[in-house]
């Protein structure tokens, strides 16, 4: 019997593809660039499942959450397995981590006051913001960023690094300009994600402000009524 894929079940998928790129280091030469072609898949069924949203005009609020949060998830997979094995900073993986929590907090309390993630009633009002967060080319260009970023790293393993490294001993000069590909690479893909987040932060903050107001309301009502 055919499957009928929905997006939310592209997400689903990506998120699988990713731990299994992840999983696909490592481990030789031949798993790493495993690993790369995993990546460039996972990537692209990122794209797919906006793709279907669209076409097949099956995006909903949860479907938008579930991509954010496959986001997340590959985000913080990546980035955690590449600095603990030493190749990014360890401040990478904190980065993402705090900036999607404040972000995802955000988007929660304007969930909560009536606000989708996209439409008319989305949270972002702001031409600019939503150019930044959730335009096509924005989107685009991040999602090719993260590709190139995870895929050099991935192809840096198989290159490089272990006894079974395709390339072999490299020298010192040749080792030093590569690191320093990874690691600009890594940094830019990092100040993309916060640009991408400071709308999120700078529009959400009004959300916060309106909760935690009603909450000072409603203790306010019961001591009176106390």
């Amino acid at each position: 019997m055919p499957i009928f894929w929905t997006p939310n079940k592209v997400t689903l998928l990506r998120v699988l593809v990713g731990f299994l790129a992840v999983s696909a280091f490592g481990h030789g030469a031949s798993m790493n660039l495993l690993g790369v072609a995993l990546t460039v898949a996972a990537i692209a069924l990122d794209a797919l499942d906006g793709h279907l949203a669209r076409v097949k005009k099956l995006a909903t609020p949860i479907g938008a959450q579930l991509d954010i949060l496959g986001d997340r998830v590959i985000e913080n997979l990546f980035f955690t397995y590449f600095a603990v094995v030493g190749m990014v900073s360890l401040w990478l993986p904190i980065l993402f981590f705090a900036r999607g929590a404040a972000t995802d907090f955000l988007r929660a309390l304007a969930l909560k006051a009536g606000h989708s993630g996209w439409g008319a009633g989305a949270m972002l009002q702001s031409h600019w913001a939503r150019a930044i967060v959730a335009s096509r080319w924005s989107r685009g260009l991040y999602g090719a960023t993260k590709c190139v970023c995870f895929c050099y790293l991935g192809l840096e393993l198989a290159l490089t690094r272990g006894p079974a490294a395709l390339l072999g001993p490299v020298s010192l000069d040749l080792h030093a300009m590569i690191r320093a590909g990874a690691q600009t690479l890594a940094w830019v893909t990092g100040i993309f994600c916060m640009v991408r987040g400071l709308p999120v932060l700078v529009e959400g903050w009004k959300f916060l402000a309106n909760s935690l107001a009603a909450d000072n309301a409603g203790k306010a009502a019961r001591g009176d009524a106390a």
